[in-house]
């Protein structure tokens, strides 16, 4: 698999979208109520005293109609969201916290609209090179979309934790966990940033067809599995030892270069290019040796 490849997931067209439902404040509707339902147990009452069944006959009706009116209350609290059936069609979404009414037949679900977040379990998975890994996300996520969270899939929040682990699985088996050569490519361990956006955009796609709205996503555990921790640890200890090498040798080739330069301009001394060689060889031991040198004084002339 191409380490640039991009997954793209087709999701059926939804069946429903959130729109408003049609409601009304509740307090003027609960005063109502109690109207009714007192009105209807004092004419009850009346009637029965003078046994006028037109009164009872109203007392009772106005005590139905207040039940009815009280049976449509419904509180809503900050955060929450309340989807409306009746009958069995969706009939709309409450938005509005506070105490509302709605047509009394409908059945009333209600919905978080929270941030949430999500964290994988630690999975093991290969790499793009085939290594054994381990990697953990976190997504942090919210409900847009009431209506396609509760009509679109079973259980939405087990929707968005399947998804969220096949979308990490899919972006460890697309990128190495790590660049051993010039190339340039991107990396789990290096590239984090674009990693972490590209997770972002895989899970966002992945569970839009719940109505669902990816926030942010952060890989929070990576690290090779047991079984190679610590051939590659030598594997990058060693990389670490050439390119602090390779950086001596540049500064121990600058050093002599512009020693044997110096000692040039100024005429300290003529060299042939035999005792150049030797200069140069000494230099750099001793620059590039990762022990202290033992300097040893020459008694004799420079040619012995």
């Amino acid at each position: 698999m191409s380490a640039d490849s991009e997954v793209m997931v087709e999701m059926p067209k939804p069946k429903v979208v959130e729109r408003p439902a049609g409601e009304l404040n509740g307090w003027p509707m609960m005063g109502l109520s109690f109207v009714l339902v007192v009105g209807g147990i004092a004419l009850f009452v009346w009637g029965l005293d003078g046994e006028r069944v037109g009164i009872i006959l109203l007392g009772v009706l106005a005590f139905v109609l207040g039940s009815i009116v009280a049976a449509g209350l419904t509180p809503v609290s900050p955060g929450q969201a309340r989807v409306l059936q009746i009958l069995g069609r969706y009939a709309g979404t409450i938005r509005t916290d506070g105490l509302r009414w709605v047509n009394p037949l409908a059945a009333r679900r209600e919905i978080s609209t929270r941030i949430r977040n999500h964290e994988t379990t630690v999975a093991k998975v290969n790499d793009s090179d085939g290594n054994p890994i381990e990697i953990a996300a976190v997504v942090v996520w919210q409900v847009e979309d009431t209506a396609q969270a509760r009509f679109e899939v079973d259980d939405f929040v087990a929707f968005v934790a399947i998804q969220t682990e096949t979308a990490v699985r899919h972006i460890a088996n697309s990128y190495p966990y790590d660049v051993h050569d010039e190339s340039g490519g991107m990396s789990l361990r290096d590239s984090t940033d674009e990693i972490t956006e590209k997770l972002s955009t895989e899970i966002g796609a992945r569970v839009q067809a719940a109505g669902v709205r990816v926030i942010e996503s952060r890989i929070t555990h990576l690290a090779y599995a047991p079984e190679i921790a610590q051939a590659m640890l030598r594997r990058q200890q060693a990389g670490a030892v050439v390119a602090a090498r390779q950086r001596i040798v540049e500064g121990a080739v600058g050093m002599v270069e512009l020693a044997l330069a110096r000692l040039s301009e100024r005429d300290v001394v003529e060299l042939d290019e035999e005792r150049k060689a030797t200069m140069v060889s000494n230099l750099l031991v001793v620059l590039c040796g990762d022990r202290d040198a033992q300097p040893v004084v020459n008694a004799g002339t420079l040619y012995q």
